[in-house]
């Protein structure tokens, strides 16, 4: 297990220090994603690096990636596919969209109508696609990459609890520190530098690093922590509706990624600490007049004051 999470690690290394600079977290979080068989969100402002990193993740790997980018006129087609008939051949031949890659980036999906946002709730949740009553499997692994634009912004439309639940995990980009930002600037971008992006990582790598993943031991003292985490999200009196059974598995799984990232077969409760606003924030309903609270912030004042056990 150390030899394959090495040599993850060594990717992100490379990753963040070369075309990623800045952006270590929200790489870590998409290796995670990618590790767990979850999905990524990453709310934003435009032209901080966030198609810059679905672009390093797959070209690292070597795997396939679709581009979907969301406007109020796009159609649920436009992510699926669609069936064309063949008159001259007298049969109907599937077209498949570009949900049906390795990595998939959903380019601002805020901005799509709520209906074309549904057509991903099938391909997210169960790996698969029914057009005109025919299923077709996504390829594996399978990852969404969605980002998404600050609902202040116009032409936006909120995201769905039934949807946002899909994304195992929601981070930022953020701006990066002055003298790094400085030094990107002078350097120019780095979307020339993806074309020639050296393999990494195989793809054989990751799924023998996702079966690891989910061997990592996850003990009852961990579990009975991690517990005590979700409920006190239920009870708390500015949360509407806390984390569910969902995002406590979820949370689980992540942190076992967390875990072996760091080189352990074992899940501390440190870990559980870490992905908590990450699994976690996007998941809390607040009550009304407390909406517009910041998620992380609240989700780490409930979290951080819980002991942590001896694992």
């Amino acid at each position: 297990m150390s030899e394959r999470s090495n040599a993850i690690g060594n990717t992100l290394a490379e990753l963040s220090s070369s075309l990623l600079q800045g952006k270590r977290e929200p790489l870590r979080l998409a290796m995670v994603a990618l590790l767990t068989g979850g999905h990524l969100l990453i709310e934003d402002l435009p032209g901080l690096g966030k198609t810059t990193l679905a672009l390093a993740l797959a070209g690292s790997i070597g795997l396939s990636l679709g581009r979907i980018q969301c406007t109020s006129d796009l159609l649920p087609s436009d992510i699926t596919g669609l069936s064309i008939f063949r008159r001259d051949e007298g049969r109907f031949e599937f077209l498949a969209g570009p949900v049906f890659n390795n990595i998939v980036l959903v380019d601002e999906i805020n901005r799509a109508m709520p209906r074309t946002q549904s057509a991903l709730l099938e391909a997210m949740e169960e790996r698969r696609v029914t057009i005109e009553g025919n299923t077709h499997l996504l390829p594996d692994p399978f990852l969404v990459i969605a980002t998404q634009n600050p609902v202040e912004q116009t032409g936006t439309y909120p995201l769905p609890e039934s949807q946002l639940d899909r994304f195992l995990l929601c981070t930022g980009i953020g701006y990066p520190p002055a003298e790094l930002e400085k030094a990107i600037i002078a350097g120019g971008g780095v979307r020339e530098r993806l074309e020639g992006l050296p393999r990494l990582l195989t793809a054989t790598a990751l799924a023998e690093a996702r079966r690891e993943v989910a061997a990592v031991t996850l003990s009852a003292t961990v579990v009975a922590y991690l517990h005590t985490c979700v409920t006190a999200t239920r009870h708390h009196p500015a949360v509407q509706i806390g984390l569910s059974t969902r995002a406590a598995i979820g949370l689980a799984a992540a942190a076992r990624a967390a875990a072996y990232l760091d080189g352990r077969d074992f899940v501390a409760p440190e870990d559980v600490r870490e992905m908590a606003a990450a699994v976690g924030a996007h998941r809390l309903f607040l009550r009304p007049h407390y909406d517009t609270l910041d998620r992380r912030g609240l989700l780490r004042s409930i979290i951080d004051p819980i002991p942590l056990p001896l694992a």
